[in-house]
């Protein structure tokens, strides 16, 4: 359809309509012509489609009918009311049709390009990372944040700049999660950075990728800085507490969690809040990001 949208563009109204004008007359005198021999009605199909992307819904409807009458006129067959009802109705009805998918179009590229326009002018950087770990898409900010030395931040590795980020794309099967955290990442030219991370998982074509959208924070510096970041510095985690933060960070609910280990949810409950306790958050999604930031060696 790329090939043919110049067709329908609003800017080209008249002369889309002045060619499926001069169509519609052109094959109504050749149906005329070869009137005893065959009859040519079908092809009003064509000009009401090229017309269906510029009119309204009345007009492909007035102009379909108005089709049907010349393909009954110059046809060789008795009159027929019936026939001229149904072909009112297939003309008319492929016209609407089109025009539906040409409307249905325009808000799709509309809606792309309202995205894009908010993802480009957006002042936090945006990254889609693939199943291997590579960036995808990236806007403006994104590259000024992580300044790649050949200027284009698509194709390298997010590992080389968020290593945090590498280990959270999802290569197994499993629902898609969102989480959030704060980690350190490092420019191409070696500079360190302390970066707030949103990111959301999910599969285009049963391809597993990630969204992912980066702030630099300086308050966050202290807190990495207090935060036990090496093994020695965290609280042990029994093998339960361990999977069951496993399956938490692939964003299993707690029904699903005790099916898995076959396990009571009142047990992975009490177990929840042992970790709570152990690593000093309150809330999943909190737990989610240390997870990750301290413990994704075992996850």
């Amino acid at each position: 359809m790329p090939q043919l949208e110049w067709m329908w563009d609003e800017r080209n109204r008249v002369p889309v309509l002045v060619a499926s004008g001069a169509m519609i007359l052109a094959i109504a005198l050749i149906d005329w012509w070869t009137e005893p021999y065959v009859s040519l009605g079908f092809l009003y199909l064509f000009p009401i489609m090229l017309a269906a992307g510029v009119l309204p819904r009345w007009a492909i409807g007035l102009i379909g009918a108005g089709c049907a009458v010349l393909s009954e006129v110059f046809s060789s067959l008795d009159r027929s009311f019936v026939r001229l009802t149904f072909e009112t109705l297939a003309l008319a009805g492929c016209g609407l049709f089109v025009a539906e998918l040409v409307r249905n179009r325009r808000l799709s590229l509309e809606a792309q390009e309202r995205l894009r326009i908010l993802v480009e002018t957006s002042p936090a950087a945006i990254v889609t990372i693939d199943d291997r770990g590579f960036i995808e898409l990236a806007n403006r900010a994104a590259a000024e944040l992580m300044a790649p030395r050949d200027g284009v931040l698509i194709g390298h590795p997010i590992a080389a700049f968020l290593p945090e980020l590498h280990h959270a794309v999802r290569r197994e099967e499993g629902p898609q999660f969102r989480a959030s955290m704060q980690c350190r990442g490092q420019r191409d030219d070696g500079q360190p950075f302390m970066a707030e991370v949103w990111f959301s998982t999910y599969k285009e074509a049963s391809i597993p990728k990630l969204a992912a959208i980066i702030g630099v924070t300086e308050d966050g510096a202290a807190a990495m800085a207090a935060a036990p970041g090496d093994p020695e510095g965290r609280n042990p985690l029994t093998a339960r507490e361990t999977e069951v933060l496993r399956y938490l960070v692939q964003g299993l609910a707690n029904k699903e969690i005790a099916a898995k280990m076959d396990i009571s949810e009142s047990t992975v409950k009490n177990t929840f809040q042992q970790l709570f306790a152990k690593i000093g958050v309150r809330t999943r999604s909190q737990l989610v990001r240390v997870a990750l930031e301290r413990y994704r060696d075992k996850l």
